[in-house]
């Protein structure tokens, strides 16, 4: 946050941090990942990342999978949190307000920016941490973005997180794996203004094939 107040913070800074964070959260979990799809990953394309959500650890887990430049689309509530929040700001994190129209379009704009700055944006579409590690409904603000920006959405599965730490605990249980799979792009640019739906599907199904549930 000093950095960002005077001029000097850097995108390798926060990515360095970003990397070392993720894995010291690892470490003291006791925990590992394991990552599958990496061949799906073209370094010379910014991607729209869409994962399933079932745990906090998603997030450490992801940034350590993940090889390239990363940002993730959060919630108001995370940027409410002491320190960490106004860090996330500092780094270029997004933060999207679904209760108002107005806001979350701005939200989505930005991140448009972020991507248009070559780094990687991930978001949740389900827009909340699954209880039982099932798919939730999709939300449609990140799909309506890939449209509008023609980007590729790199669908990607996440299993094992909420064995460290499942939705609404408290409670971090160590020695857990988790496993990453990075699947085939799914190109938004391919769809017509009236295929949204189709499109959603398409990357709720390539999500869904990795999952247990």
């Amino acid at each position: 946050m000093i950095e960002a107040a005077r001029g000097r913070l850097t995108r390798e800074a926060c990515d360095r941090r970003l990397a070392s964070w993720a894995k010291n959260a690892l470490r003291l979990a006791e925990s590992e990942v394991e990552v599958e799809g990496l061949e799906h990953v073209d370094v010379d394309r910014s991607y729209l990342l869409m994962s399933n959500h079932q745990s906090a650890y998603d997030i450490f887990s992801l940034f350590v999978a993940f090889p390239h430049s990363m940002r993730m689309i959060a919630k108001k509530s995370m940027f409410r949190l002491p320190i960490m929040g106004e860090g996330m700001r500092a780094a270029g994190f997004v933060e999207i307000d679904r209760s108002d129209h107005g806001r979350a379009l701005a939200a989505l704009e930005r991140a448009k920016q972020v991507m248009a700055s070559g780094v990687h944006v991930w978001i949740a579409p389900e827009g909340t941490r699954s209880e039982d590690g099932r798919l939730l409904p999709f939300k449609r603000g990140g799909f309506v973005m890939a449209m509008q920006l023609g980007c590729p959405i790199l669908p990607v599965s996440i299993v094992g997180s909420r064995d460290i730490l499942p939705a609404k605990d408290f409670k971090v249980h160590l020695g857990k794996t988790v496993k990453i799979t990075f699947h085939e792009p799914v190109e938004a640019s391919a769809f017509g203004p009236d295929e949204r739906d189709t499109l959603m599907e398409q990357v709720r199904s390539a999500i869904a094939s990795a999952l247990p549930y």
